[in-house]
């Protein structure tokens, strides 16, 4: 027996080693087992099934139909159309949402105000019923012989046009669409300012920056970092909602497919091009909303995680390390350089 301050003699006085056992997860096990069966009975369905219609076994899903339309000249006209209104309306809403943040913000209560009940109505009615209105309603409005004039208020007007004229479906779609983004754009904007610390705006002021400056060069940089994840889901939505400008006759990628199903009773085939090229543009505007995400990061964070790109890299290549972006040295002013 040793006595206290003294090393045991015998290897036997030591405690024994610890037996570590993992834990075993016997549910995860059958979880994965289960949806590997579900999956491979969804393949299965979706690729490898087939329905007798007439005298020919012919796909269920008809993916030769899919096939022959994915690249006909319809389609593609109308996913220009949804591209082309999907840009266009966030370009309304972005530059409108923006104004009316800074407005909500302003101390003038009467701007306050405006701004307001713009959110306010615009967020509170069905985006399909302001399409409808800007194709139907203004002509309804303004019927001929009357026009819509542009000009000194209670004076003279400068320019005439008819309703029917200036309020095409399209302009209908873009008018729609835009204006009801600019509702939510409007929040979106409104959080990211208020996520930048006050003493930014007041270190500003103090360097005698106008208000106007400070919001270009110190503020919205820095709020861009909590605006752009939002803004990039308000996006790939628009890409969605510029279906719903289909009811003004918009000849978009919906419409399109929408008509040739008519015409061929092909329904759920059609639905699948359509769907194959919603997924092929939502696809690419993640990958845009993840470079512009990892671009306004940097102000915030010591480094910035690795590109879908580096990662590929790193996996397919064991041997190499991980490549991870340099560390940055941004200061939380950095972001108004840009």
């Amino acid at each position: 027996m040793t006595t206290l301050g003294t090393p045991p003699d015998s290897a036997q006085e030591r405690p024994s080693d610890i037996k570590a056992v993992p834990v075993r997860h016997p549910g995860r096990w059958v979880a994965v087992v289960v949806i590997a069966v579900l999956v491979a009975m969804l393949v299965h369905t979706v690729v490898f099934a087939k329905v007798k219609r007439g005298n020919a076994n012919e796909s269920r899903f008809g993916w030769g139909v899919v096939g022959d339309y994915l690249f006909s000249q319809p389609v593609l006209h109308g996913l220009e159309l949804t591209l082309l209104l999907t840009v266009v309306s966030m370009a309304i809403g972005i530059i409108g949402g923006i104004l009316l943040a800074v407005m909500r913000l302003s101390d003038n209560p009467v701007l306050s105000s405006v701004s307001w009940l713009f959110i306010w109505f615009f967020r509170g009615t069905p985006l399909l019923v302001q399409i409808a209105f800007w194709y139907v309603g203004i002509s309804y409005l303004f019927p001929p012989p009357n026009s819509l004039s542009l000009g000194v208020p209670f004076g003279p007007a400068f320019l005439h046009g008819s309703a029917n004229d200036l309020v095409t479906p399209l302009v209908a779609g873009f008018v729609g669409l835009g204006l009801n983004e600019a509702a939510y754009m409007a929040e979106i904007v409104r959080a990211g300012i208020l996520s930048v610390d006050e003493g930014q705006t007041e270190a500003a002021q103090s360097l005698g920056m106008s208000r106007g400056r400070t919001m270009r060069r110190i503020v919205l940089p820095q709020a861009m970092r909590v605006i752009i994840p939002p803004t990039g889901n308000e996006t790939i939505s628009m890409l969605k909602n510029s279906a719903l400008a289909s009811v003004a006759t918009v000849a978009e990628l919906y419409f399109a497919q929408g008509a040739i199903a008519a015409r061929t009773y092909q329904t759920v085939p059609l639905l699948l091009v359509a769907s194959i090229w919603y997924l092929v543009a939502t696809s690419v505007l993640t990958v845009g909303q993840y470079y512009l995400e990892r671009y306004f990061a940097r102000g915030s964070s010591r480094s910035l995680p690795p590109t879908p790109i580096q990662r590929a890299r790193a996996l397919f290549s064991p041997s190499r390390a991980p490549v991870v972006a340099a560390p940055l040295d941004a200061g939380p002013l950095s972001a108004g350089r840009h």
